[in-house]
């Protein structure tokens, strides 16, 4: 068997590269060799990646078609696609109302055995939410369309529209892409970050930016990006009455979360959560991508070799850089 190299999880302070083998594929099935794949945000909260450990990291990849399986028409060796990780069946009651997340092959599809490693295995189930990369997107750029969808899911169920403020609370990646996003569909975007380096890249972008200790009130939408109760309150604070805060980021189940119903009850606010994306989502945030409305560059990413991805973890789990990307030599499979 060849073997390839991983980057493996055991916990958020220790990261391996290690030798794994290259996936086997069956019919109905892709092998892919990962060009670029970023590395979650999600994937450094401690308490959400440690239930997963040990795992070879990486969900956000994009690369190249290395083999195909019996019965796969749609994709040919050297094509250029990105693939999500997560796939659903299409026929379920879930999947009719185009709530894919709750689709039970949703939540148990998965490439093999990440992105972040040299091949990946994409299941027959997955084949179907894998696309063709443009010829003009970078595959840095691909590498962005899994969390960017998670954004064009949160804007829909957000209701952004034109004229309306949109205030983001954690200007990282995720709150970039959303600033963005919401900017495209004509919104007035705000937001707000502790660090000063974030602050001055948002407003590089166009991104009116305040201290968090001085939130603008009245927003129409306010995207609460941390997985914190208290950015959960500040946001509350800032929306307007019969407006919509999104939790976009879960909390840690031990930490409690307090507030008062009645304020939020008495106002109208509505709470809305986001988790994840689906298909329609995949493919809005790849028309996105494609116009050049969110790009890696604009999002200031910083690009680390394999071997370096324990040390582009620590860059995110540290706040010293926004969005790091694995990439990778372009070689195919012999």
């Amino acid at each position: 068997m060849s073997t390839m190299r991983a980057a493996v999880l055991y916990d958020v302070d220790d990261i391996r590269i290690e030798q794994r083998e290259v996936p086997a594929i069956a019919a109905g099935e892709l092998l892919v060799h990962t060009r670029a794949s970023g590395i979650c945000t999600g994937d450094i909260m401690g308490w959400y990646v440690r239930r997963k450990a040990p795992l070879v990291l990486g969900h956000e990849p994009a690369g190249v078609v290395a083999s195909v399986g019996d019965g796969v028409w749609d994709f040919a060796p050297g094509d250029r696609v990105f693939v999500h990780h997560h796939a659903p069946c299409f026929a379920c009651e879930a999947c009719e109302r185009e709530d894919y997340v709750q689709c039970a092959t949703w939540r148990k599809s998965k490439i093999d055995p990440g992105g972040l490693a040299e091949y990946f295995r994409v299941p027959r189930e997955n084949v179907r939410d894998t696309l063709p990369l443009p010829a003009h997107v970078p595959f840095i750029d691909g590498a962005l369309v899994e969390p960017l969808a998670c954004v064009v899911k949160s804007i829909r169920r957000a209701g952004v529209r034109a004229g309306h403020h949109v205030y983001i609370i954690g200007l990282g990646v995720m709150g970039l892409m959303h600033a963005l996003v919401a900017r495209a569909r004509g919104a007035r975007v705000s937001g707000s970050d502790f660090l000063e380096g974030r602050r001055q890249h948002a407003a590089s972008l166009g991104v009116q930016t305040v201290r968090p200790d001085r939130p603008p009130s009245g927003a129409d939408v306010v995207i609460c990006g941390p997985g914190s109760p208290q950015a959960l309150r500040d946001a509350f604070a800032a929306v307007a009455p019969g407006g919509t805060v999104v939790m976009f980021t879960p909390l840690d189940p031990v930490v409690p979360l307090t507030f008062d119903p009645n304020d939020l009850y008495f106002r109208d606010v509505n709470l809305v959560t986001s988790y994840s994306c689906g298909p329609n989502d995949t493919r809005e945030a790849l028309d996105l991508i494609s116009r050049g409305i969110v790009t890696a560059q604009l999002l200031g990413a910083t690009l680390y070799p394999l071997e370096e991805a324990p040390a582009a973890y620590d860059a995110l789990r540290s706040s010293r850089i926004l969005k790091p990307i694995v990439t990778f030599e372009p070689t195919l499979f012999p």
